[in-house]
């Protein structure tokens, strides 16, 4: 299933989460988007649908190795433009979090990969 950038959103706020405390709740995201806890609610259950998630019974919200994956792609990509943005082109941190944002969800598997190919021998070529 291709899912929206909403749907993007929450499994990389998901990851980014149980990195960060290894036991994920609706709550939890809801405060770190700033959503509503209903909204959070009928998200979890599209994800949970599509294999992306498994919710316990106790609340916790855990990636599937489905949701794993995809997860660690988004936030991947995140990473690198995020670097790309700041490190290459000078963009303000902040700036470059809120494109990273945005562009990590409609940027293609080509250019994504042309892009990390550049970034690693630009690095390779400023180490040496």
């Amino acid at each position: 299933m291709q899912l929206h950038q909403s749907g993007e959103d929450y499994l990389e706020t998901i990851y980014i989460l149980d990195k960060k405390t290894k036991y994920v709740r609706s709550i939890d995201i809801a405060t770190e988007l700033g959503y509503s806890k209903p909204s959070i609610s009928r998200a979890m259950k599209i994800l949970a649908k599509n294999n992306y998630i498994e919710v316990k019974d106790d609340g916790q919200i855990v990636l599937t190795e489905v949701g794993l994956e995809k997860a660690k792609n988004i936030y991947e990509r995140h990473l690198l433009i995020t670097e790309f943005l700041t490190n290459l082109l000078h963009v303000s941190e902040e700036t470059a979090e809120s494109d990273a944002c945005k562009i990590e969800h409609v940027i293609s598997n080509e250019t994504y990969l042309k892009l990390k190919e550049f970034i690693d021998n630009y690095n390779n070529s400023n180490n040496k």
